[in-house]
């Protein structure tokens, strides 16, 4: 950082914002040291390192300032700022003020928008910019058609997401992997087992591996529709593929045994775990001890779970 930089530093650290101007201050500032693109940037980048108060202060009067050089990258950086903080009046009048002075979105700026719109539960303006950005011309990617496809996500509407989706494969461009965990999250939530597992299916056809939480969203979209022997595939496939169940698998596939009073598996299946070292976890324990409880053989619950490491959890008073 150079001299004029840090001297501008120490003013900005030490600026009373109950009663100065940053305008005068960074005016003062440019008309005394002639500072260079470079040097704007260097003082944003500390601001922004430090958390500054200051920094969307002193980053919108640099838009002003000629030697700052400002291009739409810059307006962009801080309607994403602005959105990441929720302030989102804050971002639409930077946004107003980047057109007026002739500048037009591009697409990471309207992939920007997108966020911003669908993370504020406005999904009409989030397609308004998404449809602004097709009439760009320009083939539109991973970040742009991830960011729409969350949009719908958020709003509900899985099934209008889930055909971007398969848009984005038909001209072999995958989503990356949050976004198809998000959407498969969002129906396995609902029980729709038949679209989770297209979702499931789809993320192996992008390449990406799935992992044992992403498994696990499969195997609760199973039991959430009842589908328990399908729950029971999923959770053998999991263990199949060399992963090792988590306390949440576990007691889905736990929770699926029970559903059907399939008690012998569940048990086969403890068995199992403890020859292969996994230890079963509380939420799984906590399962078994209700099941056992509904059975009426309380008395049989601790000297069950003791074989397993497990301790019977206190009714509460």
């Amino acid at each position: 950082m150079s001299n004029r930089c840090k001297a501008l530093m120490k003013q900005i650290i030490c600026f009373p914002t109950d009663n100065g101007s940053v305008s005068l201050m960074l005016a003062a500032w440019v008309k005394s040291t002639k500072p260079h693109r470079a040097d704007w940037l260097s003082v944003l980048k500390e601001l922004d390192r430090l958390n500054h108060p200051l920094y969307f202060e002193v980053a919108e009067h640099a838009l002003t300032e000629e030697s700052f050089e400002p291009n739409i990258r810059d307006y962009t950086k801080i309607i994403h700022g602005y959105a990441k903080q929720s302030m989102l009046e804050k971002a639409e009048r930077t946004l107003a003020t980047m057109r007026n002075r002739g500048f037009i979105c591009d697409q990471v700026t309207l992939t920007a928008l997108i966020h911003m719109y669908s993370k504020a539960g406005n999904l009409e303006l989030a397609e308004n910019a998404f449809d602004e950005m097709k009439l760009l011309g320009v083939p539109l990617d991973k970040k742009s058609y991830g960011a729409m496809i969350m949009a719908y996500i958020r709003a509900g509407m899985l099934a209008r997401g889930e055909a971007l989706l398969r848009e984005m494969e038909d001209q072999e461009i995958y989503a990356g992997r949050e976004v198809y965990k998000a959407l498969l999250r969002s129906y396995s939530m609902t029980g729709d087992s038949q679209a989770a597992q297209r979702v499931f299916d789809a993320i192996q056809l992008a390449g990406i591996i799935p992992d044992v939480k992403i498994c696990g969203l499969l195997i609760n979209a199973y039991v959430g529709s009842g589908q328990t022997r399908e729950a029971c595939i999923a959770f053998e496939n999991l263990r199949k593929a060399g992963l090792e169940p988590n306390d949440k698998c576990v007691a889905l596939a736990l929770a699926a045994y029970e559903k059907d009073n399939r008690m012998k598996e569940a048990l086969d299946l403890l068995i199992e775990l403890e020859r292969d070292g996994i230890v079963v976890g509380k939420e799984a324990s906590d399962l078994l001890v209700k099941w056992f409880r509904k059975m009426g053989v309380v008395e049989e619950v601790e000297l069950v779970l003791r074989d397993f490491g497990l301790k019977v959890p206190q009714p509460m008073l």
